[in-house]
């Protein structure tokens, strides 16, 4: 962890302590890192949820402020680090509105929210949107973001450090660029912060049966992003013939792409079970299978990891987590 996010971590920590401090009969200490917060006094009254507004007590004297990049992560998150689930819970009890894990605990911890893929790729999203997609991630500590790629820069700063990957998309939604442009696009949103990029078969060359170009396509991605980069090939698979699925789940496993992925969730179709399993018998344990378009509920993710499916692509990654069922179609 580096120096500066351990100094934001003892920042935040401190004026969260003072704010339960004000709120009890008897002052509280900040304890040191490796022990649980202690919870508020029974007779305590009721603290308003926390704001940045309350959070912003004036630190100790000996305490640096916070530069402007903390101050804006301050702004954007407005969370306390914790060490455990005893702090976390005895600082819910005090009112804290959201609280981020920042020493290996994670509020998921069935591991069902490391399996997705928090997404949000609609062309009207705004800079809210995302940073809320970001504070979304880091919470629920979901495998990564995946955005637009004019979002990239942005997410590579909200989630540095948080372990939350940034993933973005290749020649969306439609696939047709031509080779060389995907290719392009992908270095550039590596260069931009990316670490996984989900690109868009050709279509059209794949029901063309034109597999060298289909090949060409997936590898002069695969080849633009080397290998640190993970990629995914969606092949829309409502638009295809099981033959060409088999087909195009082959032609990316050749082509070396770590993921085969069903659909951009704008085909007119998502992931169904049957899709998943063929996909995963096709392309053997080699490489990862993405399942996503459609997917809202617990359930359905159960049913996807089943079938075969080692990611998962859904906008309903919260309700998903929390046991309830979401509404929207990707």
């Amino acid at each position: 962890m580096s120096r500066e996010r351990d100094e934001l971590v003892d920042i935040i920590t401190r004026k969260v302590m003072e704010h339960l401090a004000r709120g009890s009969h008897a002052p509280l200490e900040p304890r040191a890192r490796t022990e649980p917060a202690a919870a508020p006094a029974p007779t305590a009254p009721a603290e308003p949820p926390l704001t940045p507004a309350a959070s912003a007590a004036p630190p100790a004297a000996s305490a640096p402020e916070p530069d402007a990049q903390t101050a804006e992560r301050l702004r954007l998150f407005s969370v306390s680090g914790v060490t455990g689930p005893e702090e976390t819970r005895a600082l819910h009890a005090a009112g804290a509105s959201r609280v981020v894990a920042t020493v290996g605990y994670c509020p998921a911890s069935d591991g069902l929210a490391s399996l997705i893929d928090h997404t949000l790729l609609k062309p009207d999203a705004r800079r809210e949107d995302i940073e809320r997609l970001c504070r979304e991630a880091a919470q629920f500590c979901f495998a990564s973001v995946c955005v637009n790629p004019n979002w990239v820069p942005l997410c590579r700063e909200l989630l540095q450090g948080t372990g939350v990957k940034v993933c973005t998309v290749i020649g969306f939604p439609f696939g047709s660029h031509l080779p060389d442009v995907k290719a392009f696009e992908a270095r550039r949103a590596v260069e931009q912060g990316a670490e996984e990029v989900d690109m868009v078969i050709n279509i059209g060359a794949l029901k063309s049966k034109d597999y060298a170009l289909v090949e060409q396509d997936i590898r002069g991605v695969v080849q633009a992003v080397g290998r640190d980069t993970v990629v995914k090939v969606i092949l829309e698979t409502a638009m295809l013939t099981r033959e060409e699925k088999v087909m195009g789940s082959s032609l990316a496993k050749a082509a070396g792409a770590d993921y085969v992925k069903t659909s951009t969730g704008f085909g007119g179709g998502g992931a169904t079970v049957e899709d998943v399993r063929l996909m995963r018998e096709t392309v053997g344990p080699e490489i990862g299978v993405k399942a996503s378009g459609g997917i809202r509920t617990k359930e359905d993710v159960e049913a996807m990891v089943a079938a075969g499916a080692t990611r998962i692509g859904a906008s309903a990654g919260v309700k998903i987590v929390r046991g309830e069922a979401g509404e929207a179609k990707y």
